[in-house]
């Protein structure tokens, strides 16, 4: 049994360049402050309908968009229930796109899978013979776009324009760990569902999930017999439309706080925060290529989330620790079965390259490189 221990609040700050949660603005913490208001008040419509027009706004999508109290893994859940009668096709490369088939697998779905080794990407041809050679078809293929635990970016856009030659097939994105860091046209790569966590790099506090749907998706949704209840897209959007609210009691501060960071993503803007998470990961790429070696098969790598080899063989779990007790800054350990074989840096939300650099000569004095 774990052990039970108060918590006291006597820990350090540290800096976060996790693959999520990531460094918040105090003025976004501070918003979660506000005096508590009911959540079926005209308080709460402005709220809402604040925040899913300007992230509508901020993704230059005409998707519909839903935000629920929730981690992003409840649209792994909703999305299967939503749109996937029977089968689903889904590449896996890495920890998470696995998790994603076994989310669908425990729904009680057939899953077809097209396996990858770990640091391997997602092959759009592949992709495409999957589909060739299925007599059955499939309800939907899903894809996570960035595999957190590799560092790979796969090429979603690439999937999805091929996609467009099976339109009852619907497309499904997890874009948790790299939405509002690394700009994705929605319409014109036939994304009919794409999903986030406010806590990667969106730089909101954790406990949102964002979901972006489309017209086709609705309405394939509502032509079933059932579907997801809590994240169930006609429930969510049809309540919206009436009232402007969630119909089930949102995380209020929570709200409040996105709402706040929101306006300053706006104020960057789509195509530059793109910018200049890019920047960030081609910083940490030169510096992983020089001093170790990238995980991610070349030219797919990430932009939010650099898996640095451990040439070296440094030990990984001790130098995160040391660079946390000496520095005050968290990196991340590999992801299971490669946890000292690699480390991981976040770069998303509100970090640049200077603040990045500064972990890296963390890490650097550190591991006496």
């Amino acid at each position: 049994m774990t052990e039970t221990r108060e918590y006291t609040d006597d820990a350090a700050d540290k800096t976060l360049y996790l693959p999520g949660p990531t460094e918040v603005r105090e003025v976004v913490i501070e918003a979660m402050c506000e005096p508590m208001f009911g959540h079926r008040t005209d308080r709460m419509t402005d709220l809402y309908t604040t925040i899913v027009e300007d992230t509508r706004k901020f993704l230059d999508t005409g998707h519909d968009v839903i935000v629920l109290t929730a981690s992003g893994t409840q649209f792994w859940e909703a999305t299967t229930l939503n749109l996937v009668d029977d089968r689903m096709l889904v590449p896996t490369a890495g920890a998470f796109s696995e998790r994603q088939a076994t989310v669908a697998e425990r729904l009680g779905r057939d899953v077809d899978r097209i396996q990858y080794e770990w640091g391997e990407a997602v092959k759009p041809d592949d992709v495409r013979a999957a589909l060739e050679a299925s007599e059955e078809g499939y309800d939907a293929v899903g894809v996570v776009m960035n595999e957190t635990s590799t560092g790979v970016r796969n090429p979603v856009e690439a999937i999805g324009d091929l996609l467009g030659d099976y339109p009852d097939t619907s497309f499904v994105v997890d874009a948790i760990s790299c939405l509002g860091g690394d700009y994705l046209d929605l319409e014109a790569h036939n994304v009919d569902a794409i999903f986030t966590s406010t806590q990667k790099a969106f730089a909101m506090p954790p406990g949102l999930a964002v979901c972006a749907v489309s017209d086709a998706a609705y309405e394939r949704e509502r032509e079933r017999d059932s579907a997801s209840w809590y994240g169930g897209f006609q429930r969510c959007l049809d309540y919206y439309d009436r009232k402007g609210q969630t119909h089930s009691t949102p995380a209020i501060p929570n709200m409040c706080a996105y709402r706040t960071q929101m306006k300053h993503m706006l104020a960057e803007g789509h195509r530059a925060r793109d910018a200049r998470h890019r920047e960030m990961a081609e910083f940490t790429r030169e510096w992983a290529r020089e001093h170790f070696g990238l995980y991610a098969e070349e030219g797919y790598e990430s932009q939010t989330v650099t898996c640095v080899e451990n040439t070296r063989g440094i030990e990984v779990g001790d130098t995160v620790e040391t660079v946390a007790e000496e520095y005050d800054m968290v990196f991340a350990s590999g992801y299971g079965d490669i946890g000292e074989a690699s480390f991981r840096i976040g770069h998303m939300g509100e970090h640049d390259v200077e603040s990045v650099r500064a972990l890296t000569d963390a890490i650097e004095d550190v591991a006496g490189l």
